[in-house]
């Protein structure tokens, strides 16, 4: 759904319209608001219910039903997000007294540690040949996502102006509309410097955005993700790389070496810690590795 589009449900419209005009969320999760309401709003049909009359054992019932059809654990989870901040709106607004979906659970998520790159195969991965235009934006991209964490949509998000390259720092709008500075290291300083004195050979006239392509227009999610997996198959990486991998792999380095959580929260941008805390099981993963393989009581006796 885009935006200022209608779901034909004037208590949903009104919901989504709160949302991006107050809460200023992107059209993206807008969207996935949107549908999954409108599951919701489908079984109460099905049903005969409303929304101001649906109460916790429907909620239930709906939960039970679609797990029984096949639908994962994380997908429940967040259409049951949904229906919590979409009553807690109704609530707030004085149209129901009580969140028929307050206290009901989702099944538990079987949580997958992300995929990162060692330091070895970080280093070889932004190890680009070549000085063509191309080559220097994209040397510049890879080392400014790994270098700060950055988000796919972040970084397609940069415009000139968030960049201050004299106090190596830089401004990120992320998720919420919210804003963070982070640092930017000497190798990406490097990598943009050399890219920002060929720009203009890509980049039409008042165009704002720090990456652009060969049409001199900002670049679209797809086409980072596009060149990054061709570098990296380039440049002989062990597995198919994403623009994510490279943040889970900040993320993951930058634990390890600190052991501070508060910080690469911090740096992440992550409203909830439990979130960065998914790191914390990568760094034990790979202490319990080092432990397995140095204590002399951990090595496993070889056969005779």
């Amino acid at each position: 759904m885009t935006p200022g589009a209608t779901s034909k449900d004037p208590l949903v419209d009104a919901f989504l319209r709160h949302l991006r005009l107050e809460r200023r969320l992107s059209p993206r999760t807008l969207d996935a608001y949107e549908r999954d309401l409108r599951d919701m709003a489908a079984w109460m049909q099905e049903h005969g219910r409303e929304w101001l009359n649906l109460n916790q054992a429907e909620v239930r019932a709906w939960t039970a039903q679609r797990h029984r059809q096949g639908l994962s654990a994380r997908s429940l989870q967040r259409r049951l997000a949904a229906l919590r901040a979409f009553y807690h709106y109704l609530k707030r607004e004085g149209r129901i007294q009580r969140n028929p979906a307050m206290g009901v659970r989702a099944p538990k998520v079987e949580r997958k540690l992300p995929s990162t790159l060692d330091v070895d195969q970080m280093a070889q991965l932004l190890e680009l040949p070549g000085n063509k235009p191309l080559d220097l934006r994209d040397q510049a991209m890879m080392e400014l996502l790994y270098s700060s964490g950055l988000r796919l949509a972040e970084l397609v998000s940069l415009d000139m102006s968030d960049l201050d390259l004299s106090d190596a720092m830089l401004e990120v709008t992320g998720k919420g509309r919210k804003t963070r500075r982070l640092p930017v290291g000497s190798k990406a300083r490097i990598a943009i410097q050399r890219w920002l004195e060929i720009r203009q050979e890509l980049a039409e006239e008042n165009e704002p955005a720090l990456f652009v392509s060969q049409r001199g227009k900002r670049l679209s999610p797809r086409a980072v993700q596009s060149r990054l997996a061709r570098r990296a198959m380039e440049q002989g990486a062990p597995r198919r790389v994403h623009p994510h991998m490279l943040r889970h792999s900040f993320a993951s380095h930058m634990l390890e070496s600190s052991g501070d959580l508060r910080a690469v929260q911090e740096l992440l941008g992550h409203a909830d810690i439990s979130t960065t805390q998914i790191y914390t099981h990568l760094d034990f993963q790979h202490l319990a590795q080092v432990y397995d393989q140095a204590h002399p009581r951990a090595r496993r006796k070889k056969p005779d």
